[in-house]
């Protein structure tokens, strides 16, 4: 009997497809390293966490209930950012709390997305191997996959895998100060924030700051960008994690 080769179906979310599509290209390369054939619906839209954390519902539900409709039939969906994974995991269900159809159909969708660190070692059982000249690494834990999803130990234990020393930063879950729609309403305290999350990141000595939220990637980059010398390299885990692959 051929044994039919497992299936992940890639949400590869706003900030990967249209600011930083070298992460969703690391996440494929990771997923078929781990032994899945990855389907890409063409149909896929934004999941509308920023559309529901500014209090438009209407159009939040309208957006979710595409991404059902388009991931729904899929074995298993995954998704290279906590916070997007937070949203189908822990909000499609809340937003359609009066609609019993539809949250049922949003439970069943939430009850098969993974963040894509977790998936790797969580679902598909999958560690790289140590590199040579691994970096040293600090990781921030971001606001929502930590704290709505619970991530955290599966991000370091790829990290260690590969070779990587972890050198903790003070105040790891602290926020980086994106918060989505925060940091265009707010962006003096926003970037504020951002500052003294980078000054607990370079004060580890480490070569690199590592993260798996592609909001807080871009938050962090501006402040390291802006020649202050707050400087570190600033990376998603998937684009990490692929220079044990290559």
């Amino acid at each position: 009997m051929v044994q039919t080769q497992k299936r992940a179906a890639l949400f590869v979310t706003c900030l990967v497809d249209q600011i930083m599509p070298e992460v969703g290209v690391a996440a494929v390369r990771l997923l078929k390293h781990a032994g899945y054939r990855v389907d890409f619906p063409e149909d896929q839209v934004c999941c509308g966490q920023i559309f529901s954390n500014s209090g438009y519902v209407k159009e939040a539900k309208r957006v979710a209930r595409n991404t059902i409709k388009v991931f729904e039939n899929h074995e298993t969906v995954v998704m290279p950012s906590g916070s997007c994974a937070a949203m189908l995991i822990k909000e499609y269900p809340h937003l359609f709390h009066d609609e019993p159809r539809w949250e049922a159909r949003a439970q069943a969708l939430a009850a098969k997305t993974h963040e894509l660190g977790e998936f790797l070692v969580n679902v598909a059982g999958w560690l790289p191997g140590p590199v040579e000249n691994a970096p040293t690494v600090t990781y921030h834990d971001s606001c929502h996959a930590n704290r709505m999803i619970g991530l955290g130990p599966e991000s370091r234990k790829l990290l260690t895998a590969m070779g990587c020393k972890i050198i903790e930063m003070e105040e790891s879950t602290r926020c980086c100060g994106f918060g989505g729609i925060f940091c265009v309403k707010a962006p003096e305290v926003s970037n504020a924030m951002t500052v003294e999350k980078v000054k607990r990141a370079v004060a580890t000595g480490a070569d690199m700051l590592v993260t798996v939220d592609p909001g807080c990637l871009m938050q962090m980059r501006g402040i390291t960008a802006q020649g202050n010398g707050l400087y570190i390299r600033t990376e998603h885990l998937a684009t990490v994690l692929q220079e044990a692959i290559r």
